[in-house]
């Protein structure tokens, strides 16, 4: 079992949230094929809209991957995105980041470039990093059975 951050806009996160699935790095397969069932994963948004909208900066969903290997979607106009099922927490709220940066592995030696390392599709985070975010978004860790 792995941890994961994936970024996207928290409007596109919602849209896989209603979907059950994660989709990271516009579709691509390199960007979901390390994804396995039974990684976690919590999505960091820097914003609203891809590239546009209010600054949100806060953790907005968390789930577990729930399918055995990524697969083909077809979303619109021949668009195939890479796709994994994934079972999110229905309790969770979202989580600002800046109260955490200090506390997370994953940031606290880089507080003035945080942001640097929260580019791309994903990043792999520790079970500590990943039991404060869901801490934070009003989520038990025990409740995340991420073993001892």
């Amino acid at each position: 079992m792995t941890c994961w951050i994936g970024i996207a806009s928290a409007d596109h996160v919602q849209g896989g949230v209603d979907g059950g699935f994660a989709q990271l790095g516009h579709g691509r397969h390199d960007a979901v094929k390390a994804l396995r069932k039974g990684d976690w994963l919590a999505y960091y948004a820097p914003r609203q809209g891809m590239g546009t909208g209010a600054p949100v900066q806060a953790f907005t969903a968390i789930g577990r991957v729930t399918s055995d290997a990524p697969y083909h979607a077809t979303q619109a106009m021949g668009f195939h995105p890479y796709r994994v099922d994934v079972a999110y927490l229905p309790g969770a709220r979202p989580a600002p980041i800046r109260p955490l940066l200090d506390r997370l592995d994953l940031t606290r030696d880089h507080p003035g470039n945080w942001g640097l390392l929260l580019r791309g599709p994903k990043r792999r985070i520790s079970v500590d990093d990943m039991r404060r975010i869901a801490e934070a978004m009003g989520v038990p860790s025990r409740d995340l059975d991420l073993g001892a």
